[in-house]
Formats: C-alpha cells, structure tokens, sequence
C-alpha cells in the first residue's frame, strides 16, 4: 500500500531528473533516436521515438521509474505533442528500450532488466560503450526479451559490433566516428548497409544537386557550343557560296576580257591588211 506521503497529484508532478548523463551517452542517445525515427517511418509503422522520459508503472508511486536512453511506445504518432512522462497504466510500455551504461555500470547491469520486466518492456538492449575485450565483468552488449511465462529474460549476450533487434527489425551496431563511438541502424540480412543520418541524406542530396547542376551546365554549355558552331558552318557555307559567285563573275570577265582582246586582235589585223593592199 502507497502511503499518503508518497501519493502525488500526477498533473503536478515535477519533471525533474535525480542525477546527470554521461556527455557519451547523451550523443549516442541522440543519434540513435534520430536513426530509429526515420527507420521507422520507412516501415510506416505507427510509433513514437524519445529519449530519457520518465516511465512509471506503478500507480501513485513517483519512486518508482525509470528514463531510458531511447525508447520506442506503439501506436503513438511521432508528431503527438512533446511528452512529458510515460503511465504504463495508460497502455504506455516500450516495445523496445535502449540503457547505455553509465558510470554506475553494476547498476544498469542489475536493476535495468528488473525495471524494464516490472513495465512490461518486449525488449530490452544494454549497451556498455566502455566494455572491451579485455573486460571480464562487463560485456558490450546484453539483449534481453519478453519469454513467455518467463518474463523478461536476457538471450544474447555479444562482444562483437552488432546485435539483432527482433523489435525493430534492424541491427544495433557500434562504430566509430573520428575516434567516437555511436550506435548506427543496421539494415539487410547480416546489417552492413547503415541506415544514413539526417546528414548524411542531406550531404547526398547537396551532392546529387551539385552534380545534377554540372551536367546542365555542361548540357547548356554544349548546346550552346553546338548552336555556335553551327551558325560557323552557316556562316562559312554563305561565304563559301558568295566566293564561289564571285569566282563565277571573275571568270565570266575574264572570259568577256579575252573575247573582247581576240576580238580587238582580229579588227586590227583586218585594218593592217587593208593597208597592206
């Protein structure tokens, strides 16, 4: 039983966090929800993507929660206005939820999965971005889901660069980006093909413009080289024609020239043999 000193009004209830992120976390988190909102417009599946909203899943018990890293709720529009909070009793459960491991690591190591059953979660990936290969209590990635009459139970348990996600539909996979590290979308069987960024679409489509903008210019270049040309050989063709009309004239007056000194040759060899007699 709540006592009175616990029972809250919760349309007053201030929305306040009992302790600060990792910047790590923060830009892992940000990314990977900018990715899965995207992934999941592109499967056209109704659901809202946050991070670091409080859920509560027991009724008049403030103490009760927990604020994923990045959370996906079905049947919430993306564009619903900002959420404060999450009521599980409201029929608001994460069908998937992401815990980047903190600096109090045993922590998410053993209350997230208790926490994210006691919601009723479907599935649930801890991802600890400081494991390595080395580490012999931490592990990078845990993968727990719903088992039915078994509760939330953890069934993979991976040092490698990725993790399948039954509930997305996609692969969680670590890379590194200028030495950071960050949690891409997978796609296709084994997902090596990443979901692009925001920016990166945007990046392309500059790229795309760019190389679309040179071909016409060189489109509208050529054209205008062809058109010029052609008004050259026009031109030529004109010139070539009044010259070969100008040689013609020549050679008729040359010809009338000649006629004319064969004819001025004979009337005076007449008028000398006229005098000759």
């Amino acid at each position: 039983m709540v006592d009175a000193a616990t029972r809250i009004d919760w349309v007053d209830y201030p929305e306040t966090d009992d302790m600060g992120e990792h910047e790590l976390q923060r830009f892992i988190s940000e990314l990977l929800r900018e990715l899965l909102v995207t992934w999941l417009l592109v499967r056209m599946r109704v659901a809202h993507v946050g991070a670091n909203q409080f859920f509560y899943w027991v009724l008049g018990d403030i103490r009760v929660c927990r604020a994923p890293d990045v959370y996906v709720v079905d049947g919430v529009a993306q564009n619903v206005p900002p959420v404060a909070t999450w009521k599980t009793w409201e029929g608001h459960r994460p069908a998937f939820a992401l815990e980047v491991v903190s600096a109090k690591w045993k922590k998410d190591y053993e209350e997230a999965p208790a926490d994210y059953d006691a919601m009723g979660a479907k599935e649930l990936v801890i991802f600890d971005p400081w494991a390595t290969a080395r580490s012999r209590k931490r592990v990078r990635w845990q993968v727990f889901r719903q088992v039915r009459g078994r509760g939330l139970r953890r069934v993979e348990v991976s040092s490698g660069d990725r993790v399948y996600s039954k509930e997305l539909g996609a692969w969680l996979r670590r890379v590194e980006d200028d030495g950071q590290v960050r949690l891409r979308v997978g796609i296709g069987d084994r997902g090596n093909e990443l979901l692009p960024t925001n920016q990166e679409i945007a990046a392309h489509a500059r790229t795309e413009r760019a190389i679309l903008a040179a071909q016409a210019d060189a489109e509208r270049g050529a054209r205008q080289a062809a058109e010029e040309n052609a008004r050259a050989a026009e031109e030529n063709a004109r010139a070539a024609e009044e010259n070969a009309k100008a040689a013609e004239e020549n050679a008729r007056a040359a010809e009338a020239a000649r006629e004319a000194a064969e004819a001025e040759v004979a009337r005076l060899r007449r008028e000398l043999e006229a005098l000759r007699r």
